[in-house]
């Protein structure tokens, strides 16, 4: 931030400015500044690096009357942040910058300053929040992104909640007791969008609402004032009956509506015999953390480099043959249990 005092600077120590100007200064402008150089306001400086952020041309105005020093304050952030500073400055006063001054100088920002949120940028820019989330698709096409954008109001915010509405469900359904609150509060969701997430296990529906799976998050950022984290609306339902003579994608096919995995799972959660034994709520966190909802591995697989896919195949491979054998296993109890003649009951105890 610059400092609240002045002083004397001799223009021979200071250093050319980190423009965002494509064209650099304009002579006719620091002609018309040289005509009231007095009344015109000190410049900014950048102390340790003595880089001019703003005031290119009350420099070269007063080197044009002659002068050897100039009046400046002192700006002591971060150098990274001289070029933000020196952008929202000729924003706010001066000759305008051009359109094509403010495009380049917001991809720059985007490159510095990747989490900045688009209405941020805008601001310092002087640009439309749409536009500067054009020129981030068309910039950063190929780097990763961040899941985070700081907003105007200096918080992070996340710009997609899977994990978070993941982590509520399994709340949710391994503790149907837990208030609310303590669900959103340990999730990191908004009391909104908890709501939101137990509504749509009510029907049976995913936590996630079926937009997100398998997308690239959306730059939605969130701003002093804004709600950062607000209820998904409408929600999406489950998707449309398969067409005659094909099942729908992960439904088993029986006649009659079937029950979706997480309706399994919420069930098991509310079974006493596991949820009133040491081992049965072990199982039942031990089952959460290995648990799979729908599609939500898409979220993860725009992860897995190139080079490694073929690995993580063979892993995911390894790990649904366990899984099969581990049904293989409790099929056959299952099986054994019953007997010929219907379940197996332990015999009556006699009484004297």
């Amino acid at each position: 931030m610059p400092t609240n005092f002045t002083q004397r600077v001799r223009i021979a120590v200071l250093r050319p400015a980190d423009s965002p100007r494509l064209n650099g200064v304009d002579p006719m402008h620091v002609q018309r500044l040289a005509d009231v150089l007095a009344s015109l306001p000190p410049i900014l400086v950048h102390r340790p690096t003595m880089r001019i952020v703003d005031g290119s041309h009350r420099v070269a105005a007063a080197a044009l009357k002659g002068q050897d020093t100039v009046e400046v304050h002192y700006f002591d952030g971060p150098e990274k942040d001289a070029f933000l500073r020196s952008v929202s400055a000729n924003i706010a006063h001066g000759l305008p910058l051009s359109t094509a001054d403010r495009k380049a100088a917001a991809e720059r920002i985007l490159r510095s300053h990747p989490d900045l949120s688009d209405r941020t940028v805008a601001t310092c820019a002087g640009l439309d929040p749409k536009t500067v989330a054009a020129v981030r698709r068309s910039s950063t096409v190929d780097s990763p992104q961040s899941n985070t954008r700081t907003g105007s109001d200096g918080r992070d915010h996340p710009l997609d909640r899977t994990l978070e509405r993941l982590r509520a469900a399994e709340l949710m359904t391994s503790r149907p007791d837990l208030p609310l609150r303590a669900v959103a509060q340990q999730s990191g969701l908004s009391l909104g969008t908890a709501h939101d997430v137990r509504r749509r296990l009510q029907r049976g529906e995913t936590p996630v609402p079926s937009r997100r799976r398998g997308k690239a998050p959306e730059d939605r950022p969130a701003d002093a004032g804004s709600a950062p984290d607000a209820p998904d609306a409408p929600a999406d339902r489950e998707p449309a009956p398969a067409a005659p003579g094909r099942p729908a994608a992960g439904r088993p096919a029986t006649g009659g509506r079937s029950r979706t995995p997480l309706e399994t799972l919420r069930n098991l959660a509310a079974d006493p015999s596991l949820r009133q034994s040491e081992s049965g709520r072990h199982f039942l966190r031990w089952l959460h953390t290995h648990f799979v909802v729908d599609e939500a591995w898409r979220q993860q697989a725009g992860a897995v480099p190139p080079h490694c896919t073929a690995t993580v195949a063979e892993l995911a491979l390894q790990c649904s043959h366990t899984w099969r054998r581990f049904a293989e296993d409790l099929t056959s109890r299952r099986l054994t249990d019953m007997g010929p003649a219907g379940p197996v009951r332990p015999a009556p105890t006699s009484r004297n």
